[in-house]
């Protein structure tokens, strides 16, 4: 197996723990977008929501639960999903091995091991002699086709894992969707996720096979507040906090219970959504119009019926839907109502810019990024109240996948994925 089996230099234990229709415009030539939970993530604050800290900030490896989950969001990041090729379940489990003592190293920093002047030197040099931790935290994740008949995990495959849904009007690209293994790198700089990127696939590369990556970006907050996406609106407001440990554990961390197989416990349902936002479209629509298909406004991201971002969209007394519609992102994201408590997901997104398309257009969007307890009494929920709402002429979900994140690493001695090969 190549790769790098070694166990880095120790270095020091971490220190801190944790309208305007776009068919109408086209007359459908572009075919019909989609509807997202974009709003569930055009709402992030908290922890998961906040912009990041200092390039000396390091994230906690060993623990219950991964970091990166409730870690405090980035500015970069990149998602790349891997299939495996590995001929055996035992060569499977020798890179999850070497996969973990690989990223135990990045995400602490420190000099790498010398090779001598000719051997072929383990770290790429571009983040210099020493590799900073600059906050870097990175989420293993495995999809339901790892527990097909290859490697004999079907018995403990989590209950609810299963290939991404193609939801009504989703523009799927199945060429950009799903994967055996999901590994969300993020830092607090560019060159830290692109670092870490080369070296988990140095790896894992006799093993594990690139699917298909995108990176991503964080904009800090403007002027204030949560940060915004990239049709302008703030982007993490009603996000569940994170401090709060009881509700973590009824929203976000899976247990080992029901239909679930023991070694789930301390894991999290990752769906990550690649959304296209039509920019150019969008960009020509009022102010007003945006702001009624949301339900919030744009410069202060307050609910309409509130004037503080922070403010609690106030359904009550708006039983008509006058000012905030019935159909507006906010209302069927969230319609804030005992029944629907328990379907809150924890957002964790970012923004991405890939350029142009073929068509000279800006592809441009969002890496929806969701953490839940339950896929179906969660993400999946909010999603199919999300049909067909107005937004779907601006949005297209075209790529991602759903994903389990792993159960976190608890010492020097356990590793990602020790349950799953029991």
């Amino acid at each position: 197996m190549s790769g790098c089996p070694f166990r880095p230099a120790p270095t020091a234990h971490d220190e801190t723990d944790a309208g305007l229709s776009r068919r109408r415009l086209l007359g459908g030539a572009l075919g019909a977008a989609v509807a997202a939970p974009v709003a569930a993530t055009m709402t992030q604050s908290d922890g998961a929501g906040a912009s990041s800290q200092s390039a000396a900030a390091r994230h906690p490896f060993h623990g219950a639960h991964q970091s990166g989950i409730l870690t405090p969001i980035q500015r970069s990041a990149a998602y790349v999903a891997l299939d495996a090729v590995a001929s055996s379940v035992g060569e499977l489990r020798t890179t999850f091995r070497q996969m973990t003592e690989t990223i135990r190293f990045l995400t602490r920093g420190g000099t790498p091991p010398d090779t001598g002047l000719i051997g072929t030197s383990w770290d790429n040099g571009i983040l210099g002699p020493k590799v900073p931790a600059d906050g870097l935290t990175m989420t293993v994740s495995v999809g339901a086709s790892l527990f097909d008949e290859r490697f004999g995990l079907g018995a403990v495959r989590p209950a609810h894992l299963r290939r991404m849904d193609e939801f009504p009007n989703d523009a799927l690209d199945r060429r950009i969707c799903d994967g055996d293994v999901l590994i969300q790198i993020c830092a607090d700089n560019a060159d830290t996720v692109n670092h870490a990127l080369r070296q988990i696939l140095r790896t894992t590369r006799s093993t594990l096979q690139v699917r298909w990556r995108q990176d991503g970006f964080q904009s800090p907050p403007r002027p204030s507040g949560a940060p915004r996406n990239l049709l302008g609106f703030k982007d993490g407001t009603a996000n569940p906090s994170v401090s709060d440990r009881q509700l973590m554990e009824t929203l976000v961390w899976t247990h080992a219970r029901g239909r679930e197989p023991d070694w789930v416990e301390g894991g999290s349902y990752h769906v990550v959504r690649k959304i296209r936002m039509l920019v150019e479209f969008w960009d020509r629509v009022s102010v007003r119009e945006q702001e009624t298909m949301f339900g919030r406004s744009k410069a202060s991201g307050a609910p309409l019926t509130g004037t503080r971002e922070t403010d609690e969209p106030d359904f009550g007394s708006d039983g008509n839907g006058e000012v905030i519609r019935f159909d507006a992102h906010i209302r069927l994201a969230n319609p804030r109502s005992v029944d629907t408590s328990r379907e809150q997901i924890l957002r964790r997104s970012f923004n991405y810019d890939g350029g142009t398309d073929p068509n000279g257009q800006l592809d441009m969007g969002l890496i929806f990024t969701a953490f839940n307890q339950d896929l179906e009494r969660q993400f999946v929920a909010i999603q199919k109240r999300l049909i067909d709402e107005p937004l779907v002429d601006y949005i297209s979900p075209v790529g991602g996948g759903y994903f389990f994140a792993l159960p976190g690493v608890r010492d020097e001695n356990d590793w990602f994925g020790r349950g799953m090969f029991v």
